[in-house]
């Protein structure tokens, strides 16, 4: 029974696509030499409208991949989206960085930059212009890109909180 289990919760995950976005190498000069250690920024998506972020060091680059993988599936959000595009315009900031995401009709393609791209594709949407106007630390954009994302809100949810 518990490899049946096993199995399944391996089909379940085989569906999640992981994309290293951004490795980093620090050194730190010591007594013998430099010692090296790997930050990793990891994106984790399905396609369908979940997708997460992990970021994770290690003295190790496979480790800190490994560990940035983990958490990227451990934090992975659903989105409102209208078809292949996002319910509303938004504009998010995130210390220096800042993300505007524009709906764009259905066959307009996704329009936007490299991390930003990244995410919006893991997340399964297709049809979105989006602008980084403020920092390019890859980190702080793909937080704001997740901040805007989570603030979006149906069509639905508008309006049953207007009442109608």
């Amino acid at each position: 029974m518990a490899k049946h289990n096993e199995q399944h919760k391996d089909k379940v995950q085989s569906d999640i696509t992981e994309k290293v976005l951004f490795i980093n190498r620090c050194s730190k000069v010591v007594k013998g030499g430099r010692k090296f250690s790997f930050s990793a920024l990891i994106l984790a998506g399905d396609g369908k409208g979940k997708v997460g972020y992990g970021f994770a060091k290690a003295n190790e680059l496979t480790d800190a991949i490994k560990k940035g993988g983990e958490n990227a599936r451990k934090n992975m959000q659903k989105f409102p989206m209208e078809g292949t595009t996002i319910p509303h315009e938004i504009q998010v900031e995130w210390d220096g960085a800042c993300v505007l995401l524009r709906p764009v009709p259905r066959g307009g393609g996704l329009i936007a930059g490299s991390k930003i791209r990244d995410v919006l594709e893991m997340a399964g949407i297709k049809d979105v212009m989006a602008k980084s106007l403020g920092g390019n630390n890859p980190i702080n954009l793909v937080k704001a890109t997740f901040k805007a994302l989570s603030q979006l809100r149906s069509r639905e949810s508008v309006r049953n909180s207007r009442g109608q």
